[in-house]
């Protein structure tokens, strides 16, 4: 045989050898997405246990461990307002097996309100989809000497900075609920940021600040056990799990409607046969009627749909709250 055959034939044979290392490649990655999970899920909360962020992640985990056979764990890294998990996520292995509960908090109002990051907002992470819809309502202590939010604004505009609000840390939605209720009402009440809901609203019970904006998922319990006064709903509508609390427009409060969400994403670069099975799993939890009934009883409303629509409703509440921000020159650096 010729060199030149020669070098032709060994050039074929690793051509073949290469492509054939890649097919198998290819195959092992896809089996191994196909196996998906083969070990525990963590599923980063980053806010404190308590809050409505975690109960709600938590009633969903307990169905996703049953559905893919595998321990759903929660790690709760509180801190920044919720910043300080998301960089924890931002820096995982996108290998499916860490994921992160989002809200409009972290997802829509951090980007704006937070001037520096340690993770880029818009590339850390794959959002994968929505599983709830949290209304907020406004409770107060019960040694509060006001039990309507009229009574409550001309209590607050009698005596400025007087009174507090808590909230689960800077830049949270319940911050924001309650700057936007200030603005709406020109009160002037005082801010105290705690590291996670479950720390506020223990201070509210026991009377060391006067209000908090959170969902009703983490209120309804304590209200319904006479532990705190419930004056208002944040969002449009009323709500089941609490049907006899007016909404803010109800009591002649206008412009100060606010709420959260919950969602599922994955660090960046996770591959998209595995968020596909995410996708598919949550979206068959969200569907099931006890998941719905424990989170309406809790006064959340269970909500799917696509990613995409959880794409574009982090879009439209970023635009939404930014503005809000801007506006009034709000910041929590």
């Amino acid at each position: 045989m010729s060199k030149t055959s020669l070098a032709f034939v060994l050039r074929r044979v690793i051509t073949w050898g290469v492509a054939g290392a890649c097919l198998h490649l290819t195959g092992m990655g896809m089996a191994h997405a196909q196996a998906w999970p083969t070990k525990t899920v963590t599923i980063v909360v980053p806010f404190a246990p308590g809050g409505g962020t975690d109960i709600g992640t938590r009633i969903v985990a307990q169905k996703l461990s049953l559905l893919w056979g595998q321990s759903v764990v929660i790690d709760n890294k509180g801190g920044a307002g919720g910043n300080l998990g998301l960089e924890v996520v931002s820096r995982a292995k996108p290998d499916g097996y860490t994921l992160l509960t989002g809200n409009v908090g972290t997802q829509s109002i951090n980007p704006t309100l937070y001037k520096k990051l340690n993770y880029n907002p818009d590339t850390a992470f794959t959002p994968i989809g929505l599983f709830a819809e949290l209304p907020f309502v406004l409770a107060v202590t019960t040694s509060l000497p006001a039990n309507n939010v009229r009574e409550l604004v001309a209590l607050a505009k009698a005596h400025p900075d007087k009174y507090t609000y808590a909230s689960s840390g800077n830049g949270g939605s319940p911050h924001l609920s309650g700057e936007t209720f200030k603005i709406a009402t020109g009160t002037q009440i005082l801010h105290v940021p705690y590291k996670g809901g479950g720390a506020a609203m223990t201070d509210l019970i026991s009377g060391q600040v006067h209000m908090l904006f959170a969902s009703v998922l983490e209120t309804s319990a304590h209200i319904k056990a006479g532990k705190l006064k419930a004056l208002a709903i944040t969002s449009k509508s009323r709500v089941p799990a609490l049907p006899d609390v007016p909404t803010l427009e109800e009591s002649g409060v206008t412009g100060a409607e606010s709420g959260s969400w919950l969602g599922l994403l994955a660090p960046a670069g996770t591959p998209q046969n595995i968020v596909d099975k995410i996708t598919q799993g949550l979206q068959q939890v969200v569907a099931m009627p006890d998941v719905q009934q424990q989170l309406l009883g809790q006064g959340a409303v269970a909500k799917g749909g696509s990613t995409a629509d959880f794409v574009n409703l982090i879009a439209a509440d970023r635009k939404k709250y930014a503005r809000i921000i801007n506006d009034n020159k709000l910041s929590a650096d």
